[in-house]
């Protein structure tokens, strides 16, 4: 059966599809890393997105139910340039196609992904529809026209409903929860943290309330914009608890602080990418999934200072306050697979914690 993407532009690329027999619209991005789908597909961060893979071979070591990032896989569609058929891996419990026909996502396989990958880059991620029909394409692209991906609130669909309670017997954190990838939760619980996973929009008032010692601010997919009922419970928590935040939760630190975000032209998407930490004066490489940056000519200096920066483009990517222990980076130091050498930055939020907790008592 073919398979279709249809960008907003009227670019239409064709290929063989796999998966589920699904039409879907989403916003086309691009991630570069070589290994780690799994990991990428089930991240909630890609809520929304159709997935375009750059590595020309995916589902080769097949996909299991331990490393994964959330529940189940949400993006709204896969392209590669060749799907394995055959993967060869211990671990391995299903292939790329039978997952995704059971989680209902169409992918599709024999796309020049190259010449995709470049023409978003020449022109920015757009919107597009996968599909293996085009008998109504006309009315596909006003479909495509008419909707809005950039003011749909995702957070609300990933974000956990109620508050749960994950035990440990050290810190107790407060995580808002805007998509939280298992893997920040599984660090935290490597410091024997309790950890309280709340609603996105949990007030202030009530987190206060749980008498916790830090709180922790996850990632998560969409417009930061859009979460500005979570915006106004951190500006009232800032100086109170001891805060983390990492890529979505770093940019609402960042309207908190009065700053603006802005939307990439294509966004950060991949596991290479190099920052500088400018305190420690060293580069990293960093795993990253955004779409949205924080404007640095908008951050209040008198406040907060830049404390990384994105060697390719110069974007912000981490801020600290001045003043309080209030700090976050754009990409992930949790980055599971990924380089691991930025993990230094849940020490830092445990020793802020720790000393919140010493003057506290």
């Amino acid at each position: 059966m073919k398979g279709y993407l249809l960008l907003q532009d009227g670019t239409l690329f064709e290929g063989k599809a796999f998966g589920s027999e699904t039409t879907n619209i989403g916003e086309v991005v691009f991630n570069t890393s070589m290994t780690g789908y799994q990991e990428i597909f089930t991240d909630y961060s890609y809520h929304g997105q159709v997935l375009v893979m750059t590595y020309p071979m995916i589902g080769n070591y097949g996909l299991n139910y331990d490393d994964v990032e959330s529940q189940k896989p949400i993006i709204k569609g896969l392209v590669v340039r060749e799907y394995c058929k055959n993967p060869s891996n211990w671990k391995n419990e299903i292939s790329l196609d039978e997952y995704m026909k059971v989680n209902g996502i169409l992918g599709i396989e024999g796309i020049d992904t190259r010449m995709l990958v470049k023409h978003l880059r020449n022109n920015g991620t757009m919107k597009g529809i996968i599909t293996t029909s085009l008998d109504n394409r006309e009315e596909l692209l006003v479909k495509m026209k008419e909707t809005d991906l950039t003011t749909y609130n995702y957070t609300e669909e990933v974000s956990t409903k109620s508050p749960y309670i994950i035990p440990g017997k050290g810190p107790k954190i407060a995580l808002m929860d805007f998509g939280v990838k298992l893997n920040i939760i599984r660090i935290l619980q490597s410091y024997d943290c309790q950890i309280t996973v709340l609603p996105y929009n949990t007030k202030a008032e009530d987190i206060l309330k749980m008498k916790v010692d830090g709180l922790f601010l996850s990632n998560g997919p969409g417009n930061p914009e859009n979460l500005m009922v979570a915006v106004e419970n951190i500006k009232k928590l800032m100086n109170k608890l001891p805060i983390f935040g990492i890529c979505m939760g770093h940019q609402l630190i960042g309207l908190a602080s009065g700053a603006k975000t802005y939307k990439l032209k294509f966004g950060h998407r991949g596991a290479n990418h190099p920052v500088k930490d400018l305190i420690n004066n060293r580069v990293y490489i960093t795993s990253q999934n955004h779409g949205y940056a924080i404007d640095e000519s908008t951050l209040n200096t008198n406040l907060f200072t830049v404390t990384h920066m994105n060697l390719n483009d110069g974007t912000v990517e981490g801020i600290k306050h001045k003043y309080l222990p209030v700090f976050s980076v754009q990409y992930h130091p949790e980055a599971c697979p990924g380089p691991m050498d930025s993990k230094y930055l849940f020490d830092q939020f445990i020793n802020n914690v720790q000393q919140y907790k010493q003057q506290a008592v």
